[in-house]
Formats: C-alpha cells, sequence, structure tokens
C-alpha cells in the first residue's frame, strides 16, 4: 500500500530533480525508476542533463535551474562538473547550512575495514563559512590591510596568496543546535543516549577554530540530556578509523567536514555509498557525495546506491516516513542478498540492474 494511498488528502509536493552531468544522469535515472515505482505523493520536474544545459548561454542556464528549484519543495540533485548550476543558488542563496553525511554500514558494503559493524553515526558539517566563504587574494594585500597582529608567523617571502577563514557566532549556533536536535532523534529511534561530538584545530587556530568549540559547548547547556565530547581533528581523523563505534553525531566546521565526511564515506566502502542532505531553516535539499564519474559516461556502471539513499533522506525530510522506511530497507536488502550489485562492490551489475533488483525488493 502506497504512503499515498493511506493519507489520500496529503498535499502532492513537488521535487526538482537535477541529472548533473558526465555519468551522474544514469544514477539519476536509475533511482528515478524506483521512486516513480513506490506511488508517492510528489510530482518530479525532472530538468534536462548538463550536456543539454551546456547549449544555452550560461546567464540563461543559471536563471533557468534556479527558477525551477525555486519553485519546488525540494531538490533532488545529481551531482555536477560545473556545468549544470544549481548547487550554489541551493547553497548559499537558500542558505542550506547544515550539511548531513550519514556514515553508516551495511552487510554487503564492501568495506576496507577489518570490523565494520559498529560503523553508524552521521557529520554534521556547517555549509557556508569557514574556508568557503571565497575571500582570497595576494598576500601583499594582507600585508598592507593592517589586520596582521603581532601573534602572526610571518615566514612568506616574496608573491604568495591567503585565503579567509571566517567562523560567526550566528553560524556556528545554528549547526550547534541542528546538530544537538539530530543527537536527541537518533537517540529516541536507536535507544540510546544522545551523544555529540565536536572538533576542529582548537590548539592551532583559536581565533576561529576554538571559537567554534567554545559556542557549541555553550549551545550544549540548553541540551543536558546530550553527552559532549571534544576533540582536536587531527585525533578526530585517527578515530574515524580506529574508534568510529564511539561515535553518533560529529559536528565540524566547513573544512574539515568535507574532508572527514569523505574520509568516513571510505570506511564504509567508498563515496558511490555516500548520501547527504543539506538543510536550512526552510529549505533542504538531497544529493549524492560522489562525483561525476567522467571516466565510466554511458557505460551503466554507476553505482545509484548514493543517490537512492540521499532520496531515503529526502523522503524523510518530506514526512514521508513509511515510504523512507520501504527504500531503505529495499537498499539493504539488495546488499545483504549480494547477487545484484554493481562493480566498485565486487559486483557485475549494471546501474539499471541494481534499480531493478531494489525496486523488485520494495514492500
Amino acid at each position: 500500500m502506497s504512503e499515498e494511498s493511506i493519507a489520500p488528502n496529503v498535499s502532492r509536493k513537488l521535487v526538482a530533480v537535477v541529472p548533473g552531468d558526465d555519468a551522474a544522469p544514469e544514477a539519476v535515472s536509475a533511482s528515478m525508476s524506483v521512486l516513480e515505482a513506490m506511488d508517492l505523493p510528489l510530482e518530479f520536474d525532472l530538468l534536462p542533463p548538463g550536456s543539454e544545459l551546456a547549449e544555452m548561454p550560461e546567464t540563461e542556464r543559471e536563471n533557468f535551474v534556479n527558477e525551477r528549484l525555486d519553485a519546488a519543495d525540494t531538490v533532488l540533485f545529481g551531482s555536477t562538473n560545473g556545468t549544470t548550476p544549481g548547487i550554489q543558488h541551493l547553497r548559499w542563496g537558500h542558505k542550506t547550512y547544515a550539511n548531513v553525511r550519514p556514515i553508516r554500514w551495511r552487510p554487503g558494503f564492501r568495506s576496507p575495514m577489518a570490523n565494520p559493524e559498529g560503523l553508524d553515526y552521521v557529520i554534521v558539517r556547517e555549509n557556508l563559512e569557514d574556508s568557503y566563504v571565497g575571500i582570497m587574494g595576494d598576500v601583499d594585500a594582507l600585508r598592507s590591510s593592517g589586520l596582521i597582529g603581532p601573534r602572526a608567523r610571518i615566514a612568506w617571502e616574496g608573491e604568495g596568496r591567503f585565503a579567509a577563514k571566517i567562523i560567526t557566532r550566528q553560524g556556528t549556533e545554528k549547526v550547534a543546535r541542528f546538530a544537538f536536535e539530530l543527537a536527541g532523534k537518533r537517540a529516541a529511534k536507536s535507544g540510546r543516549s544522545p551523544r555529540l561530538t565536536v572538533s576542529a584545530k582548537t590548539n592551532m587556530l583559536p581565533a576561529t577554530d576554538r571559537y567554534f568549540c567554545d559556542i557549541v559547548e555553550e549551545i550544549g547547556s540548553d541540551y543536558p540530556e546530550v553527552r559532549l565530547e571534544r576533540f582536536i581533528v587531527d585525533d578526530m581523523a585517527h578515530r574515524l578509523v580506529t574508534r568510529y563505534d564511539e561515535l553518533d553525531v560529529l559536528l565540524l566546521p566547513n573544512l574539515y567536514g568535507d574532508v572527514l565526511s569523505d574520509l568516513g564515506a571510505g570506511t564504509v566502502g567508498g563515496l558511490g555509498l555516500a548520501p547527504s542532505g543539506c538543510y536550512g531553516d526552510s529549505s533542504a535539499y538531497f544529493e549524492s557525495a560522489h562525483g561525476t564519474a567522467p571516466d565510466i559516461v554511458g557505460q551503466d556502471r554507476i553505482n545509484p546506491t548514493a543517490t537512492l539513499l540521499s532520496a531515503v533522506m529526502m523522503l524523510d525530510h518530506l514526512g514521508l516516513d513509511q515510504a523512507a522506511t520501504r527504500l531503505d530497507r529495499a537498499i539493504s536488502e539488495v546488499y545483504s542478498i549480494g547477487r545484484t550489485l554493481t562493480v566498485d562492490q565486487g559486483g557485475t551489475a549494471t546501474t539499471d540492474e541494481f534499480a531493478t533488483a531494489v525496486r523488485n525488493l520494495l514492500n
């Protein structure tokens, strides 16, 4: 029975679907064949793939895509190599400040870890600030700015470049509350005590990284039921490999979250298995964490798992809990059976064959 038939009066939501570039549209197409078989209370606005968008002038292309994204209730986005626009608009334009990257091993995932059974945590990455604010330039401008204090470790000579790292109280408080609340939700589902870990380079960068962690600790006083731990980020990288079973929700500034979430994906079996969701106060979008795989375009080989798991997150966000559970369970069953896995997971199945296997196990 579909979620739509269970609740026939639920208003239909509009999902913009962006296929993306190179091999990404193949993963999105396969994933859409699964979603469309689920009889959901959703309407899908399927945009053209990047190969077709490339024929449009750049400004026209951006306006065309952004208008479609703005009209939707949420977005399922395939990977882009820069040809398909929209990601920056969804991120900074819609102020989606929390990037959520689940790191969860399932039986059948080709993990390089000897004992991956305890791998089940979530990285929350602040998504708008840090080194990604785009303030960069020549060091000569920095020398003459008056911003270099007496404690600066000046060791450069001649030509060079700089990039600014910005951490704000407002941005940190927002993502911290998001992470604490996520820890509470996960605990309610698992029956375990809520736990949040925060990490940054606090010893070397007190003005930004220690500031970030200090603010998180302040916000933690509003969530006394959540156990809060704090580690330096290089120690945290080590823990992702050796002590991952001690993690539940890991909160990181933007740059560290970008890097360590890919490390985490590697421990479960690769980026082909890595979903993500980006959340703001009034907007969210969902995308696979892998790249566009230009080396396998047209070969029907790209693994659609990351896109399908991103769709699970999307359905959960839209309040379609039963549908999210159905899809999640079907994906897990395909891996548990192990007969229809893609090449990156040690199998021989094509992209479409994997999607068909998921579709056949929906119940």
